[in-house]
């Protein structure tokens, strides 16, 4: 086997497999090492959507918005076995910080924000549901309910697309080290050496470019890099989700928490209902040299009351003591500075250790649903230090495997 690659990336996560199967598809040779499994953590511990955010309209990131309901078409061509469209319904009360006015020109803006192939299909149909037809809506609570809305979202289950963006790598020559290690790297003039433990055992191999997608452990891992790369402020954002005993079919809600208005998800997840999520600012306590990467993080008692008591307060049948079958926390990696994590940017950052043929980049946050336009770009940063490869496929168009 090889001991040098034109890749080698450090995370089996979504953005991971990403680079992944975008540096294997562009010809490039690719090493993943993953300590535990595919979507071992954020990757498998998100809410389960494929959408363009709508409420980040309300922040005024119009081009992530965009861009995420392009990749989201082109995912719903790509993987229709894995994302598939959702009816999403706002329930708007007396009391629902965001009105009937508002809310119908959100959805118009989402519409249009999807583009002319979208504005054609399903995906960018929104319409006012009539009040014949709430008492269909799963149980929703009617009382003060003044109108609700209707729209189209994708839905995907995380860790099966990271396997499957993963199978997609490995069909196109990348290379998967799992359970693997990642213990150090030595940064050259115009290379890198890479240590890792994998089956007993120290290897070092080259590379040209190091990636680092470990998501919200990337400043761990640079912690294990000479010389030591800089580092960018963030902060970790716990978001907790529970699975409920429950048969939500209808469709998936998008509710306002009554404790802060935040937004809630109350969605069908198999054959159970999943309801998400919190933000909790999560406190990485370890020293910056230990293993890598620390235990996953655990949902708090305060974030499940939050996330029941939402669900109770807008279907009453949950409110006779349902049970929770799993409870999941994934961590987000948001910039560091002040203010609410909900108001936050989101947009991914990808960070070069210098401008000029890079040896070393990482993936600062990043959105499940824009994972393959990520890997792009990415891939468009390394242009300088990657050596000409003849191309094999275009992610636009790769079908990914079942």
């Amino acid at each position: 086997m090889t001991n040098h690659y034109d890749l080698v990336v450090i995370g089996g996560g979504i953005h991971g497999a990403g680079i992944a199967q975008a540096a294997a598809a562009g010809g490039f040779s690719v090493l993943v090492l993953e300590q535990h499994s595919l979507a071992h953590g954020t990757s498998s511990r998100s809410s389960k959507l494929i959408h363009g955010g709508l409420r980040y309209l309300e922040n005024g990131q119009l081009a992530l918005v965009r861009e995420c309901l392009h990749e989201r078409e082109l995912l719903l061509k790509i993987a229709p076995h894995l994302v598939q469209l959702q009816p999403f319904y706002i329930p708007i009360y007396s009391n629902t910080t965001r009105r009937p006015a508002q809310l119908r020109v959100g959805l118009s803006l989402y519409a249009l924000l999807g583009g002319p192939s979208s504005i054609m299909g399903k995906a960018a149909r929104f319409r006012r549901v009539p009040s014949s037809e709430w008492d269909d809506l799963d149980g929703l609570k009617t009382d003060d309910l003044e109108a609700v809305f209707q729209y189209w979202d994708g839905q995907t289950d995380d860790a099966a697309l990271t396997r499957a963006v993963m199978r997609s790598a490995q069909t196109l020559g990348a290379h998967l080290h799992m359970p693997a290690t990642f213990t150090g790297a030595q940064l050259h003039e115009d290379s890198c050496s890479v240590t890792y433990q994998h089956n007993g055992q120290t290897h070092t191999c080259g590379a040209k470019v190091l990636v680092n997608a470990a998501g919200p452990w990337v400043n761990r891992v640079l912690g294990h890099i000479t010389p030591t790369p800089t580092q960018l402020a963030v902060e970790l954002v716990q978001g907790t989700h529970l699975v409920v005993a429950g048969n939500i079919t209808h469709g998936i809600y998008y509710v306002e928490a009554p404790q802060d208005q935040r937004a809630v998800f109350v969605m069908p997840w198999q054959g159970n209902t999943l309801v998400g999520t919190t933000e909790t600012v999560y406190k990485d306590d370890v020293a910056p040299g230990s293993a890598l990467p620390p235990l996953l993080p655990q949902p708090q008692q305060h974030e499940q009351d939050y996330l029941m008591q939402t669900l109770a307060h807008y279907f009453p049948a949950y409110r006779n003591q349902p049970v929770i079958l799993s409870a999941f926390a994934g961590l987000r990696v948001l910039p560091g500075g002040d203010g609410k994590a909900f108001s936050r940017p989101r947009e991914t950052i990808l960070h070069l250790d210098r401008p000029e043929h890079p040896r070393l980049l990482t993936v600062y946050g990043g959105k499940l649903t824009a994972y393959r336009l990520t890997a792009t770009r990415v891939m468009q940063r390394l242009t300088s230090t990657l050596p000409s490869r003849p191309v094999r496929a275009d992610t636009r168009t790769l079908i990914l495997p079942a």
